[in-house]
């Protein structure tokens, strides 16, 4: 599969890191509005560089779009991708809005083309040993699930400093403005969504705690720093989820059913430990047992992932997947309506603001498959 990268931004070099764990995926080049950082992105990683979205369009080798782009522009990019006749690798959010997401789907699949959005946390090794646990029923019937995507007070952090392998910043004025919810809450919906299936309802809360993140530079204060919600998945499990950028970071999933709790400490690392701790009864007394049992972690058929921290992520995954899908010729694991219903979820916590709100889901999604490696 020939791929075009649209957005030379600070996520790009993530994904550059890690294509070269999936061999089959050919880069024809990249391309930016800004000129000169498609430029620096071009000449750090000595791949062509398009001089327009047009040109890159009127390639006939480009089969599918990465759409790195700004969130504001993901509906703009990814519409003109289509409309190419391209398949479409998104970043999160797929749209920023339920109607710019839904014509997405449905232009890709009038055309018969795949499109989907970040995260593919789901791929990895961390999200497919707990998925195998939970179908052997190692904790037996699920109830609950907790999870945490904090990462500290980040208006704090010497933001100013983090740069990417090629040397970009971090868009700190974006980040803010696009919220901590659409940018890390589909780490965990991805995760949940196929394992329990469609979500029935996601009631939320969600405020502005700190509006003045960046003293001297006005934003708009419309995104959450945090939110928790509660959804409700047709199977009957409920699931909290709280995602913030002030609370200590933590990004712990447990999930705890009639006969213990599956956890793990991370989503954003793909090697995360999963454990698991079964209940136990003494007497008249039912606890769970302090002695844990670790999961050997399912393997991928890549390499392992270089680097650390959040770079300990296959970003390419997602697209090899997509392009697999194309190649066999059946649902990608990351389908439009898949990718879909997860954004819909993300929206609905972000938008839910201080007054709270219970948000009715209309879409649906097929079920998913787990990885054939992890089966």
């Amino acid at each position: 599969m020939h791929i075009a990268i649209v957005g030379c931004g600070f996520v790009a070099d993530y994904y550059l890191a890690t294509l070269p764990l999936h061999p089959e995926l050919k880069l024809t080049g990249v391309m930016d509005r800004d000129q000169e950082r498609a430029r620096l992105l071009s000449s750090v990683h000595k791949v062509p560089r398009y001089e327009s979205l047009q040109e890159l369009l009127d390639d006939p080798k480009v089969e599918m779009v990465l759409n790195l782009t700004n969130p504001r522009d993901h509906y703009e990019i990814s519409k003109a991708a289509l409309e190419a006749g391209k398949h479409v690798y998104s970043e999160k959010p797929f749209g920023m809005n339920m109607q710019e997401a839904t014509e997405l789907v449905e232009l890709a699949e009038s055309k018969g083309l795949q499109a989907a959005s970040a995260p593919c946390s789901l791929l990895g090794e961390t999200a497919q040993t707990l998925w195998k646990a939970l179908r052997e029923e190692v904790v037996g019937k699920v109830r609950v699930v907790y999870a945490e995507m904090d990462d500290g007070m980040v208006h704090l952090m010497p933001y100013d400093k983090w740069v990417s392998d090629s040397g970009i910043p971090w868009p700190a004025k974006d980040e803010f403005e696009i919220g901590c919810t659409l940018e890390h809450a589909g780490y965990y919906l991805t995760w949940l969504a196929a394992w329990f299936g469609p979500a029935k309802t996601v009631t939320s809360f969600a405020s502005v705690q700190v509006p003045e993140k960046m003293p001297g530079v006005e934003l708009n204060l419309e995104s959450p720093d945090f939110s928790v919600a509660c959804i409700q998945f047709e199977s009957g499990v409920v699931a909290r989820l709280t995602c913030s950028i002030l609370a200590p970071h933590d990004h712990q999933l447990k999930v705890v059913g009639d006969k213990g709790v599956l956890y793990t400490d991370d989503s954003w690392h793909y090697y995360s430990p999963v454990y698991s701790r079964k209940m136990m009864k003494i007497r008249r007394k039912t606890f769970l047992n302090p002695i844990k049992t670790r999961h050997k972690l399912l393997k991928a058929d890549t390499g392992k992932v270089p680097g650390k921290g959040s770079q300990q992520m296959d970003f390419a995954r997602g697209v090899a997947e997509v392009a697999a899908a194309v190649r066999e010729n059946r649902p990608s694991r990351l389908s439009p309506r898949f990718s879909l219903h997860t954004n819909e979820m993300a929206l609905a916590i972000h938008y839910a603001r201080e007054q709270g709100a219970t948000y009715h889901m209309t879409t649906t999604f097929d079920p998913v498959e787990p990885m054939d490696w992890a089966r």
